[in-house]
């Protein structure tokens, strides 16, 4: 899976989902810092790339709306110390099937996973959680 960090998550983070199969792309590294939440997302969906983010904006659906792009990864952890945080998303990565998230919005927390997939049809639920 190919994967976006913003800015707000640790370079750091990088070589450990490398190790678990990803292609991992930083937004720093691509001169995006500083850059709005549009551009950063915009820049993700043209390298159709799945963005982690802790940034609460990607979760607003008017702006983001599923199947509009890639993927957006929302992560919610209880510390948000860079160790904590990276334990928090290699963790949550390492267990659950990235590709089955493609084109959703996703806000996980400790608790649980949200997932809002793209429309298919009428009777298809908002959000799907998933606990932890």
């Amino acid at each position: 899976m190919k994967i976006k960090l913003d800015e707000n998550i640790s370079r750091h983070l990088k070589p450990h989902l490398q190790q678990v199969g990803h292609d991992i792309f930083t937004a720093t590294e691509e001169g995006l810092t500083g850059k709005s939440d549009v551009e950063v997302g915009a820049s993700a969906k043209s390298e159709g790339l799945i963005l982690f983010t802790l940034d609460l904006e990607f979760a607003d659906l008017r702006k983001f709306p599923p199947g509009t792009h890639p993927g957006i990864v929302l992560f919610r952890p209880l510390s948000m110390g860079p160790l904590a945080t990276n334990r928090f998303i290699v963790n949550f990565v390492k267990e659950t099937d990235m590709i089955a998230l493609a084109g959703c919005t996703v806000v996980v927390d400790p608790t649980r996973v949200r997932i809002r997939r793209p429309p298919l049809d009428t009777d298809t639920p908002d959000w799907e959680e998933i606990p932890e």
